[in-house]
């Protein structure tokens, strides 16, 4: 019987899919496969003879890397590390990575093999889950809280158009006036809080149009004062949402950014505020736990101060604002719409550039969930 031809061993490690590095006893490179190269972003060309320390230690890690991968090359002590920190390219990103001994069969020449895996997607995917059942619990109960609110307020109006007439005094007018008028702005404010109840109308729809038409608003609202900047990729393909609702999305968010502009006046001394449109195709992009092969991304970018730090991570939560005259109601729906259309909203923000990346979906396949 014919004897198979003897497997190269360094091919089946290159075509691995976790990121394989080998450390020498001096701790430098010796060798990467093809999934490490592209998770470090950098050949085996480049990175041979470099020490390992710099793909593995951040300044900040209280984690003596250099300790453990020395008594790993002495002792032979395993030890694998979760959700560590490395830094590629000025970018965080998030690995679990295991470290052992290989022996070569020259006892003084030990490498290191060192397993990396990264997690970013999965603990994307964790705080997504976790994001988007606190939003549910929230609108739950705020919707809970504003019907409460809407049951007294009729009965407040009636009682106090009834004392108006009673009173027939112009000096009382004045009042019972105030009272009906806050009455009726606690009124449009429980009425938003409940949100539409009328579920999207689906059809096709180019995300330039609805774009277009809150462009046209804000700038006839702005009157020149800030800059509106588009950046569109005019070849994307329509996908299945309601018009209306999308406009609502990309009016409220534009509307945000616009006041924060406006209020902070004295961020804009040097430059003028801009608001930059941008649509774009997002390959291989996870949306509510699902890894879709690509979706439609739309960022309503703005140079304004950005959002607060303490509130970035619960921004889309009702109630919570960065704004003093702002209800923190606006981004809490548009979130709720793109639940609607199997989308989300992302944002990033730093002082002078503040991204709200809308997804979505327009591919009915999926790669994984």
């Amino acid at each position: 019987m014919e004897q198979p031809n003897a497997i190269d061993y360094r091919l089946l490690v290159d075509n691995l899919t976790t990121a394989i590095l080998l450390a020498d006893s001096n701790l430098n490179i010796f060798y990467l496969n093809s999934s490490c190269e592209s998770l470090f972003d950098i050949s085996l060309l480049r990175a041979s003879g470099q020490p390992v320390l710099n793909l593995l230690h951040m300044p900040d890690d209280e984690f003596n890397t250099r300790e453990a991968l020395l008594n790993t090359l002495s002792k032979g002590q395993h030890y694998t590390r979760r959700e560590a920190t490395i830094n590629v390219n000025f970018k965080d990103i998030h690995v679990d990575y295991s470290v052992s001994q290989l022996n070569t069969g020259k006892p003084y020449h030990p490498l290191l093999l060192i397993e990396l895996n990264p997690i970013d997607r999965m603990l994307k995917i964790s705080k997504e889950e976790n994001l988007i059942q606190q939003h549910q619990v929230a609108r739950q109960l705020i919707r809970g809280v504003a019907h409460e609110i809407k049951n007294p307020l009729g009965g407040i109006r009636g009682a106090t158009q009834l004392l108006a007439r009673s009173l027939n005094d112009p000096q009382y007018a004045e009042f019972t006036d105030i009272i009906i008028s806050e009455v009726e702005r606690l009124r449009n404010l429980a009425d938003t809080m409940l949100g539409s109840r009328q579920l999207p109308s689906y059809e096709p729809v180019n995300v330039h149009e609805p774009l277009e038409r809150v462009r046209s608003l804000i700038a006839n609202q702005t009157k020149k004062k800030i800059k509106i900047t588009r950046d569109y990729d005019l070849s994307l393909p329509d996908v299945k949402a309601d018009r209306d609702q999308l406009i609502q999305v990309m009016l409220n968010i534009s509307v945000n950014a616009v006041q924060a502009m406006m209020e902070n006046k004295d961020f804009f001394i040097d430059h003028q505020p801009e608001l930059i449109l941008r649509t774009r195709i997002q390959r291989l992009v996870t949306i509510n736990g699902t890894l879709n092969k690509s979706a439609i991304r739309i960022d309503i970018e703005d140079n304004g101060p950005g959002v607060p730090e303490e509130i970035l991570e619960s921004v889309f939560y009702p109630l919570v604002t960065g704004r003093a005259k702002g209800t923190g109601l606006g981004l809490s729906i548009a979130q709720n719409i793109m639940h609607q259309h199997n989308g989300m909203i992302e944002c990033q923000s730093v002082p002078g550039k503040t991204t709200f990346s809308l997804y979505l979906p327009w591919e009915s396949n999926h790669v994984a969930k």
